[in-house]
């Protein structure tokens, strides 16, 4: 469906439901370079059990109008937009990587419009290599070929994936090459600048749900929990084995712990 969102068009997936506002509402959000696609098995899931599934393409990414936003305060008022625009007063929210930066801005800003929050790969403060970002900045494609690698686990480097067949770095790629040019530097940008103030984690409220690669080297687990610790209702689940790119990897696991938490 399509929404008008602070004035421009929002492509968001609902995996073909109509909203029915009698039921809760549940709120993925992407990663840089990424859209909605991302969150293929577990937005599908809610959907089909009784949720109002909102997994929108951020600004200028896949079908959603530019301009991107450049700045993760700025992608947190935008989330609150489309949760207006959706008719909905409060939501669950699942962010990924920048995405998980967007919801726990959002979470601290407007603790009163969640319900619950979900984060994997995330890490605060998200600093960017500087090769990758100048790599990003000058749109070369060694830049997406870093992102490849530094997102999977080794095991996932030669396969694994649970579909036959698929190929998990082709389709990373395939995912980052369609999205449209400077996306990649305004959204790691984004992340590299991002410093929530010291009261950020205090404020937020609702039960948070943190799900952490241990492989993961773009967003290691343990400066994230540096920040998470000072939630008051946050928990920690560590995935073994697996990187970055979580919903990739290990999809079963990370949507059995989004509905055992949800």
């Amino acid at each position: 469906m399509e929404l008008e969102v602070q004035g421009r068009r929002a492509y968001v997936y609902t995996a073909g439901h109509a909203i029915d506002p009698a039921l809760p509402a549940v709120v993925f959000i992407h990663g840089g370079e990424q859209d909605h696609s991302a969150w293929a098995l577990q937005s599908r899931y809610f959907a089909y059990h009784r949720r109002n599934v909102l997994a929108p393409d951020l600004p200028g990414h896949g079908r959603s109008a530019g301009p991107t936003l450049t700045s993760i305060a700025a992608l947190a008022d935008w989330l609150t937009a489309l949760i207006d625009a959706a008719g909905f007063q409060h939501a669950s929210v699942v962010g990924h990587s920048m995405g998980a930066l967007v919801a726990l801005e959002f979470a601290a800003r407007y603790p009163a419009r969640l319900s619950k929050l979900a984060v994997l790969g995330a890490a605060v403060p998200m600093p960017v290599a500087e090769p990758l970002l100048a790599a990003a900045r000058a749109d070369d494609h060694a830049a997406l070929d870093m992102i490849n690698v530094w997102s999977h686990s080794p095991r996932a480097q030669l396969g694994g994936n649970t579909a036959p067949g698929l190929w998990m770095l082709g389709m990373n790629l395939r995912l980052m090459e369609r999205q449209p040019r400077g996306v990649l530097y305004a959204d790691f940008k984004a992340c590299n600048d991002y410093a929530p103030d010291a009261a950020a984690a205090a404020r937020i409220g609702s039960p948070v749900l943190v799900i952490a690669g241990s492989r993961d080297r773009m967003a290691p687990a343990r400066p994230t929990g540096e920040f998470l610790a000072r939630i008051p209702h946050a928990r920690t689940m560590v995935l073994e084995g697996t990187g970055h790119a979580l919903m990739a990897e290990q999809p079963d696991a990370v949507l059995d712990a989004l509905v055992g938490f949800l």
